[in-house]
């Protein structure tokens, strides 16, 4: 680390880093638009980005006598994709899509720009006053950032090593594609053409190579997790439901009824991740005896440029709430605070375990501004959207700020990528979206579009927009034992040492399966069973290339997926 550190060149902020940071992200960030519809995920797009300057800039240096392609600029390169790609976190695949279903308004493309930007710019600055108190003093890990790291490490260390990881990208991202645009399984895994009752349940075989690609990448535990809920959810509990009358589908109803079943199914696995979640939080900052949860919630003295971005980001956000939306100022101010709350409590539980939480942390504050304005939807979703957006771009950014404060990156500069990266990321996002959805209440929530974000955030706007008491009495069950559950694997994620928590299913995941469709589940758990499989038969092997082929397979089936729709919509 040291010896990294001691390596400083001269050059960081160039106008290649950036120019290829804001390419880059550009090109990556459909990929996270089309995965979030399709199954609620989106993945930091840092290491693909990282792989591609460093080979691109040192080719072009070695071919026409260019600069050296620093480790400083291969930093910034990767922050400005990332904060680029991760722009979904500003609400495209959640509460925006969701408005429009309640309410049947649709936001022109510039102001849909400007909110996405306005949410995830106050992100930026979010994370700018957290990172003294989670980063530098705290010292969590951030798994994610710290990947980044080990592969901005290897590569300067071993040049070689990031052409070949280069060229498994690139043919796993070719695979991928081509297998996508010729709609053929590549290899030989059998078709399962499942029983109408099990189709109904929404079992079956998907054939997605990006699903396996999002498995190798999640990891063993969080796969079996995924599979333990599949079956759980839409192997016990949905046909009990439909037994039982508690459910009923409409007449004739054939093939997979997910938006049917999903509305009920939800709410005990949001209770079980919410619960979870709060409980582990918690119990850890009991643990520490507060003093590391003083120091998460105490900011630095507002100043100097910083403190123009953030009030910056607060008039805007505020101004859009109340321009856009009709809502209160002083109910749009109250999400600022929200926003900071949700964000200490995202980014630590990102900082210990990579997973962020900001589905459950997206219903929270939607419970919260329930409570506090029940029956106004606009209010429900699009505040709720400031403060879980922020914490969602705010988790993101902080495993960037990781990275460059291990390698001795000026944060400043750091700051500057991520607000170009995030203005053209709302940009192209936006752009993307509607060329995905032109018409979102004929195409989300179904078995093409899952869009299990935006379904979730439907059905909480919808319960509280009539009251808790709404809820009918089987669900306020349910949630009950979600809730239950929740807290019980919270508790043991916090008590338990780590070495033991490889046996506990992950509250993450397991409540995740209850809101996308088990054969989502089911591909992703066999795409994590393959990766531990290649990496326990050929360990060194599995270590170098089994995330890059993942991450090849994510964002090859991705871009096709996005070039596929895209070429429909003009043919049509």
């Amino acid at each position: 680390m040291s010896v990294i550190a001691s390596r400083v060149q001269p050059r960081e902020l160039s106008l290649r880093a950036l120019a290829t940071g804001l390419l880059l992200g550009a090109l990556l960030t459909p990929s996270n638009v089309y995965s979030g519809l399709k199954i609620g995920w989106s993945f930091n797009m840092s290491i693909i980005a990282l792989l591609i300057g460093f080979a691109l800039w040192r080719s072009l240096a070695a071919g026409f006598g260019l600069p050296r392609w620093s480790l400083l600029e291969s930093n910034i390169n990767q922050t400005t994709a990332s904060s680029c790609a991760s722009i979904v976190s500003g609400g495209l695949v959640a509460p925006i899509p969701a408005y429009t279903l309640l309410t049947g308004q649709q936001l022109d493309n510039l102001a849909l720009m400007a909110w996405v930007f306005s949410v995830s710019f106050l992100g930026i600055w979010v994370a700018w006053y957290l990172r003294p108190s989670l980063i530098v003093e705290s010292r969590l890990r951030f798994p994610e950032g710290m990947a980044t790291l080990a592969t901005l490490q290897q590569i300067y260390s071993h040049g070689a090593e990031a052409g070949r990881r280069l060229w498994v990208l690139g043919g796993a991202a070719l695979l991928a594609a081509g297998a996508k645009l010729s709609d053929v399984f590549l290899w030989a895994l059998p078709r399962w053409a499942p029983s109408a009752q099990f189709e109904r349940l929404t079992f079956a075989v998907e054939p997605s190579l990006l699903l396996l690609g999002f498995g190798g990448i999640i990891g063993l535990r969080v796969g079996l997790s995924l599979l333990l809920g599949a079956v759980l959810a839409w192997g016990l509990l949905a046909p009990w439901l439909l037994a039982e009358g508690l459910v009923r589908l409409p007449s004739a109803a054939q093939g997979p009824q997910f938006a049917v079943l999903v509305e009920w199914l939800l709410w005990p696995g949001v209770s079980l991740m919410v619960c979870a979640t709060l409980t582990a939080l918690g119990l850890r900052l009991w643990r520490g005896r507060g003093a590391s949860a003083r120091g998460s919630l105490r900011l630095r003295r507002l100043a100097g440029l910083p403190a123009c971005g953030l009030l910056l980001a607060v008039g805007l956000v505020v101004t859009l709430q109340v321009g856009l939306f009709g809502i209160d100022p002083w109910l749009a101010l109250l999400s600022i605070p929200l926003a900071l709350l949700l964000a200490v409590v995202a980014a630590r539980v990102v900082g210990a375990t990579g997973i962020p939480p900001i589905g459950a942390i997206g219903q929270l504050s939607q419970l919260g501004f329930g409570v506090l304005a029940p029956g106004q939807v606009p209010i429900n979703l699009m505040s709720a959207n400031t403060a879980g957006g922020a914490a969602g771009q705010c988790t993101d950014l902080l495993n960037d700020f990781k990275v460059g404060h291990v390698i001795g990156a000026a944060p400043q500069r750091q700051a500057v990528a991520q607000c170009l990266g995030i203005l053209l990321g709302s940009v192209v996002g936006v752009l993307v979206y509607r060329v995905l959805i032109p018409d979102p209440q004929a195409l989300l929530i179904s078995a093409e579009w899952p869009a299990p974000a935006v379904a979730t955030w439907k059905a909480v706007a919808e319960a509280l927009t009539g009251g808790l008491g709404a809820l009918a009495s089987d669900i306020r069950w349910a949630m009950l034992a979600g809730a239950s559950c929740g807290v019980l694997l919270g508790l043991l994620e916090g008590l338990l040492p780590e070495r033991r928590l490889r046996w506990l299913p992950s509250s993450a995941a397991l409540g995740l399966a209850f809101i996308i469709p088990a054969s989502i589940s089911l591909m992703m758990t066999c795409g994590a069973l393959l990766a531990w499989s290649f990496a326990s038969r050929w360990r060194s092997l599995g270590e170098r290339f089994v995330i890059v082929a993942a991450a090849g397979l994510v964002a090859g089936e991705s871009m096709a997926g996005v070039g596929a729709s895209l070429w429909q919509l003009l043919g049509g």
